[in-house]
């Protein structure tokens, strides 16, 4: 059967036909796209004919039609394709870098990724046909790095599969990505991950935390409550800095955080404790933030702030996001709270499929315990008497 309009829009991932040779494909991440399948010479092809909705399924019909006519006059529409619009690898990086530049939440996305294949890539890659890429070209653009900085280096490599499989979706490249991990690459480099450890943020040791919840306790204004509160809930700071009033119910001593502003794109509900709650101090009257900024009205407290404050107690060795290393590392080995409360604490996904798949509840009241333990771990005996009821 024919493909419809409302089946291109709304078809499950996998092949779906639309007769003579002409297919959308549906990814598993929802993204389509339309190729038609030909024979020349006895060879069998796939010529992309662009992403779905920018082709519809009219404009694919037709685009099919004038391939077929191509295949009719004894020609390849690939390789006239190729001959009539070479394209370089910047050219096709550069161009996914823009096409994408609408769908990222962070604008430093396209930034990164420019600067990232301008340093690593273009000298040796950015002048070639994209066609014309092979593993080796992958390899040799890769291997300076590899060993050096092996996180930079496999952002590198996902970054020039991207490119390359945007290539092939145009249709101006065909066969295997060899830039891609699993099959191929995973058997000619190590993996990053045992190139060398991954360096973790400096973090305080859990037994030393009620001695620096003490001497924090001396400190006073905004950044001195929002590390407080940032460390007793385990948040990320830009969760913190980012809190508004509107966020936090004071009866259940809920903090929710919207699902734009978590790292993972989901809402995460944060169980309050009363020392907690008592950091966020009186509400004021002009702006929703929780933990504004003192000299500016209106804006959050800079990424700074908390560092800062750290650096003036005379810890230098550590950083704020350490602390959600502390919790974990005290959690783990201390406490008997399974695995999956304490990874539900930090907001951490669960990387194994097959478990997410399970793992419907946020464990909410587990966790709500969990935090309370940390606040009775965390502050030292002469600090009760700063915690106040909120009503």
């Amino acid at each position: 059967m024919k493909l419809s309009a409302r089946k291109a829009e709304t078809a499950l991932a996998g092949r779906h036909g639309d007769g003579r040779g002409l297919f959308l494909y549906v990814k598993p991440t929802g993204a389509r796209s339309w190729v038609l399948r030909y024979q020349v010479n006895g060879r069998r092809h796939d010529l992309g004919l662009g992403a779905y909705p920018d082709v519809t399924l009219a404009m694919a019909r037709q685009k099919a039609t004038e391939a077929r006519r191509v295949i009719l006059e004894g020609d390849d529409p690939i390789a006239k394709r190729r001959q009539a619009q070479p394209k370089t690898f910047k050219d096709a990086a550069l161009e996914l870098i823009e096409s994408k530049r609408s769908g990222w939440k962070n604008a430093k996305h396209a930034a990164q990724w420019t600067s990232t294949l301008e340093a690593y890539v273009f000298p040796s890659l950015g002048q070639m046909q994209v066609t014309k890429i092979s593993t080796a070209d992958v390899i040799a653009a890769l291997k300076p790095i590899w060993s050096q900085k092996p996180e930079t280096a496999n952002r590198v490599r996902q970054r020039i599969e991207a490119v390359l499989d945007y290539a092939s979706a145009l249709g101006i490249r065909e066969g295997d990505n060899p830039a891609r991990w699993r099959g191929h690459l995973d058997n000619l480099l190590p993996k990053p991950t045992k190139v060398r450890a991954v360096k973790h943020h400096p973090a305080l040791p859990h037994a030393e935390i009620a001695d620096f919840m003490a001497a924090l306790s001396n400190r006073k204004g905004v950044s001195a409550r929002a590390l407080t509160f940032t460390i007793l809930t385990s948040a990320r700071s830009g969760e913190t800095r980012g809190m508004t009033w509107a966020e936090v119910d004071l009866e259940n001593r809920v903090w929710t955080i919207p699902a734009q502003r978590m790292k993972a794109g989901k809402e995460h509900r944060v169980p309050l404790t009363r020392f907690a709650l008592a950091q966020l101090g009186p509400r004021g009257q002009d702006i929703d933030l929780v933990f504004g900024s003192e000299t500016k009205v209106g804006k959050p407290i800079s990424d700074m702030s908390m560092t800062a404050l750290l650096r003036r107690m005379d810890y230098n060795n550590i950083t704020v996001h350490g602390f959600r290393s502390t919790f974990r590392d005290w959690a783990g080995e201390t406490t008997s709270f399974p695995r999956e409360v304490i990874e539900a604490a930090l907001a951490h996904g669960i990387k194994n499929k097959a478990e997410a798949a399970y793992a419907r509840s946020d464990l909410f009241e587990k966790r709500r315990m969990l935090m309370e333990a940390w606040v009775n771990m965390a502050k030292s005996k002469d600090q009760t008497s700063n915690v106040v009821a909120i009503p």
